[in-house]
């Protein structure tokens, strides 16, 4: 599982996914890319389900590249525990996904090879996610 190797504070507010990526959202790495389309919260084993579809379905040929990170702390208090008491202790950490983040690209192989990948990838995440191929500068989406 993904988790930082230290943070500056134990505790994080909840915040607000509001507006769109303005980092990230662009192909950077690869050829083709799995973009978010709706916001959301990734934890870190629904990212590594999905790394471990997409390792499957291209047999690892190509280059893989995971674009997001669970940087933020999640608390949880136990089960049947009253009110008050202060904040729970920490449970998992997840990454903020804003529509248009790139989640993974991908390279070295065919288009037809990664739409299949990712299909089985966005069936993992808790949101809605586009495919998206890089061509000569222009992206053009595919659905």
């Amino acid at each position: 599982m993904l988790s930082p190797k230290k943070n500056k504070f134990r505790k994080a507010f909840k915040g607000k996914i509001k507006g769109i990526a303005r980092k990230g959202s662009m192909i950077s790495f690869g050829s083709f890319g799995l973009q978010a389309v709706e916001p959301g919260r990734l934890t870190s084993n629904q990212i590594e389900s999905a790394r471990r579809t997409i390792s499957r379905a291209v047999k690892r040929t190509g280059r893989f590249w995971n674009r997001v990170f669970p940087h933020l702390p999640i608390t949880a208090k136990p089960i049947e525990v009253r009110m008050g008491g202060g904040k729970g202790g920490l449970s998992h950490y997840v990454a903020r996904v804003y529509p248009g983040t790139m989640l993974f690209e991908l390279d070295g192989m065919d288009c037809d090879m990664a739409k299949k990948a990712f299909a089985l990838a966005s069936e993992k995440l808790p949101f809605a996610a586009k495919f998206v191929k890089k061509e000569e500068g222009v992206y053009a989406t595919h659905g």
